[in-house]
């Protein structure tokens, strides 16, 4: 394995703070729920729908409070019986998405995976840490990762792992691309990233000191195919900003330099814009303000259907459509 540092060569003055969430397609919502909230031990932080697609479930999971750096969000594609939409993992996609532990907990989660009968790869080391890979019950490649200086973090104190066992939020997310550079020249010269790493075909960025959702691998790959989207693959990857006005400095400042940016979009939590990125995967700057205690208190997170006050007048229409999903003792309808 090769490691190096190199300076960033970011000449915009901007840095993400890292990873704000990772959004995937998942198929069954109640499936989804059961196991990332019962196996891998998140909260179930908010119960919302597609704003683009209302009739369908958005979830979101993390830590105890919402915190940035720790959510997965899922849009759940209910499909008929005989209509399929699988996604193929390849280039222009996100093939894995890492979630951080304390190192001293890699043998806990070796034996939690084996006892729920979960197939996972023997623990292996990829820049000087552990990895243990796994995939949800859709298929969405998932890894594991044991990190000696993992951040402390505010876990699900309901939850079914213990704290000291807990996920700390993201270690990093795996990129599948058919070539590197221009993708790694958005990271330093941009983005502010800078590379640390480079093991093979994998080259590593971080933004910042790296502790904290903060890691990116660019895994060149041209001899795979694209991949497709669908049913088991990461959807997005949004990058933390602090405010909205940074976010407008964000969309001038990756307009001017050649990419196509949308208008901010209200997504109720956190203010939004998108843009692909030269490998094809698509990238969001998110804001961490408001948050998700903006509609109901920490205590009552994921309790209830959440809708924006545009969709309330709809919401005994959108209720109607959604499935009951159970989380923790009682069903959770929503309604």
């Amino acid at each position: 394995m090769g490691h190096e540092e190199t300076a960033s060569d970011d000449a915009t003055g901007m840095h993400t703070g890292g990873i704000h969430h990772i959004s995937a397609i998942c198929s069954e919502p109640q499936r989804n729920v059961d196991f990332y909230t019962g196996l891998l031990g998140l909260r179930l932080v908010k119960r919302t729908v597609n704003f683009d697609d209302p009739g369908s479930y958005h979830l979101y999971y993390g830590d105890g409070v919402g915190s940035p750096g720790t959510i997965m969000t899922f849009f759940a594609w209910v499909l008929p019986p005989m209509v399929t939409s699988r996604a193929r993992q390849g280039t222009g996609q996100i093939t894995a998405t890492s979630f951080l532990i304390d190192a001293a907990s890699i043998d806990f989660w070796v034996d939690r995976l084996a006892e729920a009968a979960v197939d996972f790869g023997t623990p292996a080391t990829r820049f000087d840490e552990t990895v243990i890979t796994l995939s949800d019950p859709d298929g969405l490649p998932l890894e594991i990762v044991g990190r000696a200086s993992a951040p402390g973090r505010q876990p699900w104190q309901g939850g079914p792992v213990p704290a000291a066992h807990a996920l700390r939020g993201f270690a990093g997310a795996t990129l599948c691309l058919g070539g590197y550079e221009r993708t790694a020249r958005l990271l330093t010269e941009t983005m502010g990233f800078r590379e640390v790493g480079r093991d093979g075909a994998r080259f590593r960025f971080q933004a910042g000191d790296g502790q904290d959702a903060a890691m990116i691998d660019l895994h060149c790959q041209p001899e795979c195919d694209a991949g497709r989207m669908g049913i088991g693959a990461v959807h997005h990857i949004a990058w933390r900003t602090p405010s909205r006005q940074q976010q407008e400095q964000w969309r001038e400042v990756l307009a001017a330099a050649g990419y196509d940016v949308t208008p901010v979009l209200d997504r109720n939590y956190f203010h939004s814009i998108y843009f692909r990125e030269p490998g094809g995967v698509l990238f969001e700057v998110a804001t961490d303000p408001p948050g998700f205690t903006v509609d109901e208190p920490v205590g009552e997170l994921g309790s209830e259907l959440r809708l924006p006050p545009w969709l309330e007048h709809r919401r005994e229409r959108i209720a109607a459509r959604l499935p009951v999903i159970r989380y923790g003792q009682e069903p959770a309808r929503p309604v």
